[in-house]
C-alpha cells in the first residue's frame, strides 16, 4: 500500500512541477516576447507552489526525509533508539493531526462558508487549502506506518 501511495505522490509531485515550470516560462515569454503578460500564470504558479511544498513536505515524510535537529546526544539516542523514534513519529504525527488535519479542514470549511475565490481564475480557495488536510492525511499514516515497521523490526 505504502508503495502504491508513494508512486502516486510522486507522480503529482512531478506533474505540479511541471505545471509550475510551464507557467512560470509562460508568464516569462508573454511578458517579455509578447509585450502581453498573461494575468492567469502568477495564480496558476502560487497555488502550484503551495500544492508543491505540502505534497512534497508529504512525500519527504514517507521517505523519513523531515528536518532533524539533534538537542540530545547521539549517545544517549543510540541506548534508547526505539523510544525516541517512537516521540518522534508521534510527535509528527500529533502535529500533522491537529494542525493540518483538524486546522486544515477548518480552513477548508471557512473558505467556502464566505465564498472566498481567487482573484483571476475565480477558483473557490477552499479547493486550494484542500491540500492542507490531505498532506495532513498523508503525514500521519506515513509517520504511524512507519513506527508501527519498526516496532516490528524491534520484535524480530
Amino acid at each position: 500500500m505504502r508503495a502504491k501511495i508513494d508512486n502516486v505522490l510522486e507522480k503529482v509531485v512531478l506533474f505540479i512541477l511541471l505545471l509550475m515550470l510551464v507557467s512560470v516560462v509562460w508568464q516569462v515569454f508573454s511578458r517579455f516576447v509578447l509585450r502581453a503578460p498573461s494575468t492567469i500564470t502568477d495564480e496558476i504558479s502560487s497555488f502550484s507552489l503551495i500544492w508543491l511544498g505540502l505534497l512534497g513536505a508529504a512525500y519527504a515524510a514517507g521517505k523519513n526525509l523531515h528536518l532533524a535537529i539533534d538537542l540530545i546526544s547521539e549517545d544517549l539516542i543510540k541506548r534508547k533508539q526505539s523510544f525516541f523514534n517512537g516521540v518522534v513519529f508521534i510527535s509528527i504525527a500529533l502535529f500533522a493531526f491537529t494542525v493540518m488535519i483538524i486546522g486544515g479542514i477548518r480552513l477548508v470549511q471557512l473558505s467556502f462558508q464566505f465564498g472566498q475565490t481567487s482573484a483571476t481564475l475565480e477558483i473557490p480557495l477552499g479547493i486550494i487549502y484542500m491540500i492542507v488536510p490531505i498532506s495532513g492525511l498523508l503525514i500521519c499514516y506515513y509517520s504511524i506506518d512507519t513506527l508501527l515497521n519498526l516496532r516490528k523490526l524491534n520484535k524480530v
